[in-house]
């Protein structure tokens, strides 16, 4: 069953490009990855220093995957000094 992930991100006043780079960053090798149908970046049009992170995933263990890449841990590690609150994800899946 196909997974969503969608990540919210907010960066701390002044990094927001740091932010930006990190993100741009993961999602190069991330499309590369086996299992992943798409991966987008989005900021917020009212909030620049308000991320997204929406991608959709053939499975739950291809995402699982996704999680213990090199690529993956050294982004999560960047972004928890760049965002002000705590980390945000959900894994959602389609009801309607």
């Amino acid at each position: 069953m196909e997974l969503i992930l969608i990540g919210r991100f907010h960066a701390k006043e002044g990094r927001e490009a740091e932010a930006e780079a990190a993100l741009r960053e993961v999602v190069v090798p991330t499309r590369k990855e086996p299992g992943c149908l798409s991966i987008e970046v989005l900021r917020a049009k009212r909030d620049p220093r308000l991320f997204f992170i929406h991608a959709r995933w053939q499975d739950e263990p291809s995402f699982d995957s996704h999680a213990n890449q090199p690529h993956t841990i050294k982004f999560v590690k960047a972004m928890e000094g760049l965002i002000d609150h705590p980390w945000e994800t959900t894994r959602t899946e389609v009801v309607a």
